[in-house]
C-alpha cells in the first residue's frame, strides 16, 4: 500500500526531531504505521487497549504529582513519584498538543519492576496508539506496561 505524503513527512519528524533528542523511532527500521499496528496486535493478545493503559498511567501520574516530587504508595502495590522540569513537550502529530515536561517513575512493590513515562508518552499512547520505536529513549513496551500496571 502506498504511503501518503503526510505519513512520509510524519516519519521524517519522528526519526529526526527537534522535539525529542534522538527522535521517537530510535533505530527501528519499521514505519510508524507498522510500529503502531504491531503494538496494537500485542495489546489485543494481552487483552488491553491503549486507552486503558493511558488512563492508568494518567491516574498514577496525577496522584504522584500531588506529592510534589515525593514518592507515594498507591493501591498497596505501587510506589510512584513525579519529576518535573520547566517547559513542555510537543506532540509530533499535526495537531495542537503541548504537555508538561514531567516524568513519572512507577515501581511495583511486589516485583521491583519499574517503568518511567512522560506526559507526552501518555498522549502518544492514548491519541495515536504509539509507544515509540525500538531503541528510542522513551520507548515503552506494551507487555511491560501491562505487567506493571495491571497484573
Amino acid at each position: 500500500m502506498k504511503r501518503s505524503p503526510s505519513d512520509i513527512q510524519l516519519e521524517k519528524l519522528l526519526r529526526s526531531s527537534k522535539l525529542a533528542a534522538g527522535g521517537f523511532m530510535g533505530d527501528d527500521p519499521r514505519t510508524p504505521e507498522e510500529v503502531i499496528r504491531e503494538d496494537a496486535a500485542c495489546l489485543e493478545r494481552l487483552g488491553k487497549t491503549a486507552a486503558q493503559i493511558a488512563e492508568r498511567m494518567r491516574m498514577l501520574t496525577e496522584k504522584a504529582s500531588a506529592a510534589l516530587g515525593n514518592p507515594v504508595q498507591l493501591e498497596d502495590k505501587f510506589e510512584v513519584r513525579c519529576e518535573e522540569w520547566k517547559g513542555g513537550l510537543i506532540c509530533p502529530w499535526p495537531h495542537p498538543g503541548r504537555f508538561p515536561k514531567r516524568l513519572t517513575v512507577c515501581r511495583r512493590l511486589d516485583t521491583g519492576r519499574q517503568i518511567v513515562w512522560s506526559d507526552l508518552n501518555i498522549h502518544l499512547i492514548e491519541a495515536h496508539g504509539f509507544f515509540e520505536g525500538k531503541g528510542a529513549s522513551y520507548r515503552l513496551e506494551p507487555e511491560d506496561l501491562v505487567r506493571v500496571l495491571f497484573e
